[in-house]
């Protein structure tokens, strides 16, 4: 029997994927949980695991096809989900599936086509009682954990569904909706000359789409100032190779995480996201930023967790990894997820003063133009000054104008200039 397979919900709102390599061909036998394709999405590179053991049959797909989640990519003959393991063994009773906690709710539509898991997932939901077609996925390409089975068996169904969408103010809707504009159409550009036309996918689009909700939702105000990172440059130069011994690298970026995880903790609005149908401010207990990262294909932005928990070691460990893996785009999609701020350094490609646009749904950004030598005047004893050059960065803050106000944008980006202006007193006890 011929068994369809088809490209799995990659969650996220991801609904399409462009194919990097077909890893199998037609007649090779496969296993459940091989990988037989890699897929780009618009948030990272993904490898699909076959969810049957079986024989290739037919392949639709090539490297460049841009495939839809639901479209069958290749079939396999004599496909058997689940593979049969132990069978000499006494199998447990499944429990019975967990309750609904919710009085008169509806369990969850059960998924179309087979559920990608390994063995080992399968048996726990066997015995758990739980059906696979209902559980949330969290691995890559919506492979679905043994983790995940047991947190929805403990959890219970209700824990999944969705909330109902709060109705939204008529006041509120008539202040944050923005009007719609009609596009008009392009003209013919070819008729004045040759035109090459490029497609517009993957990273570059999400950008596209992501900026442009920014931009329409987020009523922007920015701050800037300068920094004098004479010390600090001093003080990065003294360490750099003891970081690099460990396989880090002390950038600039790397103190600005800190000096940022300060700052949010002392103004923690900045650490939030406006729930515009709720009329709410949502303020976030971590601290989970992240790092505009320059790519071939274009700007990713993946997620350092729990920056106010770790030292300027572990950050330069962990930051310097990330980029290589973000630029290589072998990270996880849940490494680009759940930021809480964000930080943009223009300055590593010769950058100065720029705008950023704020990474939606968080309400503000952090930018970083190149430290350059300029004259500067300096205090000389107590009745003199004297013109010194020093080393000079400038910044930006970005902030959505509905949450933040431009006193709070200067205050914040006081705590930030301060903690960068003297790293002896605030980093050296985590070196």
């Amino acid at each position: 029997m011929s068994k369809a397979f088809k490209l799995p919900d990659l969650g996220e709102g991801i609904h399409e994927g462009e194919v990097l390599a077909v890893l199998v061909t037609v007649g090779q036998e496969v296993s459940e949980g091989d990988i037989i394709l890699e897929v780009e999405t618009d948030k990272a590179a993904v490898e699909i695991p076959s969810p049957y053991t079986g024989t290739v049959n037919q392949i639709f797909v090539k490297p460049g096809d841009v495939v839809k989640v639901g479209d069958v990519m290749m079939t396999f003959s004599n496909g058997k989900q689940a593979a049969v393991e132990d069978a000499d063994k006494p199998r447990k009773i499944p429990a019975e599936p967990p309750p609904v906690e919710a009085a008169g709710a509806e369990a969850p539509s059960p998924k179309e086509g087979p559920v990608p898991a390994s063995p080992a997932t399968r048996r726990v939901a066997r015995e758990l009682g739980v059906d696979l077609r209902q559980v949330p996925p969290s691995g890559p390409a919506g492979l679905v954990t043994a983790e995940d089975v047991r947190a929805f068996a403990d959890k219970g169904k209700a824990a999944f569904e969705a909330p109902e969408e709060p109705s939204t103010p008529a006041a509120m809707t008539a202040d944050v909706q923005p009007s719609t504009i009609s596009v008009p159409p392009l003209p013919d550009f070819s008729k004045w000359g040759a035109v090459e036309r490029v497609p517009f996918r993957s990273i570059r689009r999400a950008t596209a789409r992501q900026m442009s909700l920014a931009w329409s939702k987020i009523p922007h105000v920015t701050t800037q100032d300068a920094i004098d990172i004479t010390r600090l440059e001093a003080f990065r130069q003294k360490h750099k190779a003891e970081i690099e011994a460990i396989g880090g690298k002390l950038t600039l970026t790397v103190f600005a995480l800190k000096a940022v995880a300060t700052a949010l903790k002392a103004y923690p609005n900045f650490n939030a996201t406006l729930d515009t149908q709720a009329s709410e401010i949502i303020i976030k207990q971590y601290y989970h930023i992240g790092v505009a990262v320059n790519t071939d294909s274009g700007l990713i932005v993946p997620v350092v967790r729990d920056v106010d928990r770790k030292s300027i070691k572990e950050l330069s460990v962990e930051l310097n990894e990330l980029v290589q893996r973000t630029r290589e785009r072998k990270t996880k999609l849940d490494e680009l997820q759940g930021g809480t701020f964000t930080i943009t350094n223009a300055g590593a490609m010769g950058g100065g003063f720029f705008s950023p646009i704020i990474n939606y749904p968080e309400v503000a950004i952090l930018g970083m133009g190149q430290g350059r030598l300029q004259p500067a005047v300096m205090r000389k004893g107590d009745d003199g000054y004297e013109v010194v050059p020093r080393l000079i960065m400038p910044i930006v803050l970005c902030i959505d104008h509905r949450v933040l106000d431009g006193a709070n944008a200067i205050a914040f980006l006081r705590v930030v200039i301060d903690s960068l202006e003297d790293p002896d007193e605030l980093l050296m006890s985590m070196i």
